[in-house]
């Protein structure tokens, strides 16, 4: 059996705490079934965005009406567009390939690995151990228990990159980001999209100003249920039949379309690892349990990213490996800090946010709401954007930011000013003290705060 000071389970974020081993002249091996680079690279953040920003000029060359200008779209060369995204990911990973062979001290085992015994993996019939184990195995899609799902086919965040014709109809069962950000894409692209969603709002877990806001804006390009359970999935012909039922009325609803998409959730890939087998414990959904310094139950394992379910992206994937490694290293532990963990959805329109909603800080805290619309800033104006806004949400006593949220263009670049105060557990006033460049965007992070005021129940 081959013995290594560090092993990392999961070619993602876990690649740095790779890098940072081979650094400090560890012996490493990393295991991962594939494909090189995790699920940003390969299945979420990178080939998504690459996809959705030609839709975004789509979205906004119909929009330019309100501005008094009319463009017509001639052609959209899908296959064009989808090649691009798959050849841009295959020459990182690519990159990433070489860099491996060239790395003195490391061991990379391309294929599917499982505990065996405690810290120590099986990869292909062959036994290696760590001394250090890093746990970075990511999530996979959930698939709902619908009946007759599995009997049809469906894609996936995953199998959707490998689409080279559009459909000219997809339904798309969930109402989360994935779900948002491939019905504006679709959308985009010319497919007649229409989305069902078991929850009462869109992206659930955004303020409901924001979800109602992107429902309404969203429903002018496509059809979208929401509180409605898929009840059951049957193919009719060339086409595939979706029956839902509304939750609040009973009644039934009856979608046929050319592709089915799922895009309920995610699952933890650690059953796929049986890390019982090393004795590391997991909750009632699977994710791997750890502390504030990203410890597992076991000693000398680490877990983060997807498979802790914490926060599933990958810059707070960074983040947790940048902390386990430290921790792993040095008797003063560093506890994982998620004050200031923000996320951004690449829908149309776009939303970003950052630290608490409203009802999750009023449990603590005493709170000051603020809004502001784009347009009470002067660019804002210019660009008719009449109904984006954001929210801000203040420690009545301290003046800390406890939260932030915007939906509208280029929201995922404002909201960095604010990460940035809150990071540094700066108290909103800080924003005023730096000039903002007037007639521009960011205007608006000021004038969401000069608007704070208690908000009675």
């Amino acid at each position: 059996m081959k013995k290594y000071d560090v092993l990392v389970i999961g070619s993602g974020a876990g690649m740095g705490v790779a890098s940072d081993a081979l650094s400090n002249g560890y012996k490493v091996a990393v295991v991962d079934k594939g494909p090189l680079g995790g699920t940003c690279l390969n299945l979420g953040c990178i080939p998504s965005k690459l996809l959705i920003f030609p839709s975004d000029r789509v979205a906004e060359i119909e929009n330019s009406k309100k501005l008094g200008v009319e463009a017509n779209i001639t052609k959209i060369r899908f296959r064009e567009i989808m090649e691009r995204m798959r050849s841009s990911i295959a020459e990182d990973r690519e990159q990433m390939r070489k860099g491996i062979k060239q790395a003195k001290k490391l061991d990379f085992y391309e294929d599917t690995g499982h505990f065996v015994e405690d810290y120590t993996v099986s990869v292909n019939g062959k036994k290696i151990s760590g001394e250090k184990i890093f746990i970075a195995a990511g999530a996979r899609p959930l698939i709902p228990n619908v009946n007759g799902l599995d009997e049809i086919e469906y894609l996936t965040n995953e199998s959707i990159l490998e689409l080279n014709e559009l459909p000219k109809s997809v339904v798309i069962l969930g109402g989360g980001y994935i779900a948002c950000e491939f019905g504006h894409f679709l959308a985009g692209m010319g497919s007649e999209v229409t989305i069902i969603q078991r929850n009462v709002r869109l992206v659930a877990n955004e303020e409901p100003e924001v979800s109602e806001l992107l429902l309404k804006e969203m429903s002018k390009r496509m059809k979208i249920y929401t509180n409605t359970e898929v009840i059951e999935a049957t193919r009719k012909g060339d086409l595939f039949k979706i029956i839902g039922k509304e939750r609040s009325s009973g009644n039934t609803i009856e979608v046929t379309a050319e592709k089915v998409l799922v895009a309920g959730g995610r699952v933890p890939n650690s059953d796929l690892l049986k890390v019982q087998n090393t004795g590391v414990q997991t909750d009632s959904r699977g994710y791997i349990k750890v502390n504030d310094y990203l410890e597992t139950s076991k000693e000398n394992i680490w877990a983060f990213g997807d498979v802790i379910g914490k926060y599933m992206f990958r810059h707070s994937a960074n983040k947790e490996a940048a902390y386990a490694w430290h921790n792993s290293l040095h008797g003063k532990r560093l506890p994982m800090d998620y004050t200031a963990i923000p996320h951004a959805v690449f829908s149309y329109p776009e939303i970003a946010s950052v630290g608490m909603t409203e009802n999750e800080a009023k449990k603590k805290h005493k709170v000051l709401v603020g809004y502001s619309k784009y347009n009470n800033v002067a660019k804002g104006i210019a660009m008719l954007e009449e109904e984006a806004f954001a929210k801000a949400i203040v420690d009545k006593e301290s003046n800390k930011i406890l939260g932030f949220h915007i939906i509208g263009p280029y929201a995922s670049i404002l909201i960095q000013e604010v990460i940035n105060v809150m990071a540094n557990n700066m108290n909103f006033k800080s924003i005023f003290k730096g000039m903002h460049i007037h007639p521009a965007l960011p205007e608006l992070i000021p004038s969401t705060f000069a608007n704070l005021r208690e908000r009675k129940d």
